[in-house]
């Protein structure tokens, strides 16, 4: 049903839910729709009860992973729903209920000539300020993306990369660098690489067995393929893409630190994209771009590796805030940060235990 609805989204999949529940939340399934009629919206509310240190246990916050689905552009739809959800969060008693749903504000960075701002972003905004609703300073997912329209020819595809990006594949190719699909035998090769990445990157990363299903549920239900890149029958790089719908998603990548001179993860992104070709999607999504669109930002190289392909920058409104509980919603907010801050220090050193 969610792939019926406009922006139907991966995070928003029953598959997604299943695995999350597995990991302290509870998933819950909406759907809006009037007698007789097809659903209008739906949405997947994950809730996660909290022991906050000092403060004590029996709160609960609520979380709407890019959602709700729904035709944002319909007054009629948007602002029933978005109330729901507020009324719900409080009949609840939640801390806080947040929402990321995938509306799109703009493409292409403010001020360079390509650059277009969509007319009902500000009036959306508009409706969730007006029923309480509050622009989050905390983005789980990202804010921006960048994606690729692949309905095209493969040839056609090749053309609209910058220059560059076309040779990185054809010299990765030349540098003898292979890339297979891989399975559910490569679970544990995928986590070595991803483990390695994370600590040469900076980024923290869960266990091994949270990895085993989050990877391995999706390859099972066939919606999603790793791609492999060797050399010399050894793996160097890795990516994991997943499929909902008509969009494919890049959502893990890897890579070691030897022979990335050859290139490899342009090879692998052009095989996802072939793949995802295949599979009837028209839309690659690379899955994230910098919050400021500038130089200076720590993921702007990730960002012009992923333009290179020819993807376009879209920008959405983000992540916005329903508080129930005001003082504890700000206690959160400032507990939250310093909890995470302890939390990375002890995953890197769990990470790099595993490695050794």
């Amino acid at each position: 049903m969610i792939t019926n609805l406009p922006g139907g989204h991966l995070l928003q999949s029953w598959e997604w839910g299943d695995l999350k529940e597995k990991y302290g939340w509870r998933a819950e399934r909406w759907i809006w729709a009037k007698e007789g009629s097809k659903p209008s919206a739906a949405a997947q509310i994950l809730s996660r009860a909290l022991h906050l240190p000092g403060i004590g246990t029996g709160f609960e916050i609520l979380y709407c992973p890019r959602g709700p689905i729904l035709d944002w552009s319909d007054e009629t739809i948007r602002r029933p729903v978005v109330s729901d959800l507020a009324v719900m969060a409080k009949q609840r008693g939640a801390i806080s209920i947040k929402i990321d749903p995938h509306v799109i504000v703009g493409y292409s960075i403010p001020g360079e000539s390509d650059a277009v701002n969509t007319t009902s972003g500000q009036s959306i905004t508009e409706d969730l300020l007006e029923i309480g609703w509050r622009e989050s300073n905390e983005q789980i997912q990202f804010r921006n993306t960048l994606v690729l329209d692949i309905q095209d020819s493969e040839e056609a595809l090749l053309a609209g990369m910058k220059q560059k990006t076309r040779y990185n594949i054809r010299l990765a190719r030349r540098r003898e660098i292979d890339v297979r699909p891989g399975g559910m035998e490569d679970l544990d090769v995928l986590y070595q690489m991803y483990a390695e990445t994370s600590l040469r990157d900076g980024f923290v990363i869960r266990k091994p067995e949270y990895y085993q299903d989050a990877w391995g549920s999706f390859i099972h239900a066939g919606l999603a393929q790793p791609f492999i890149a060797t050399f010399d029958g050894e793996p160097v790089a890795a990516l994991i893409a997943f499929r909902f719908g008509e969009v494919a998603t890049f959502l893990y990548g890897m890579s070691r630190t030897a022979h990335r001179e050859k290139m490899p993860n342009h090879l692998l992104q052009w095989e996802a994209i072939r793949w995802a070709k295949e599979q009837g999607c028209i839309v690659y999504d690379f899955w994230g771009s910098p919050d400021r669109l500038e130089p200076g930002d720590p993921m702007w190289g990730v960002y012009r590796f992923k333009q290179g392909f020819g993807a376009r920058l879209v920008r959405t409104i983000g992540a916005w805030d329903f508080p129930v509980r005001g003082t504890m919603y700000w206690l959160y907010n400032i507990v939250k940060p310093w909890l995470m801050s302890v939390l990375r220090t002890r995953g890197h050193a769990q990470t790099r235990a595993l490695l050794e």
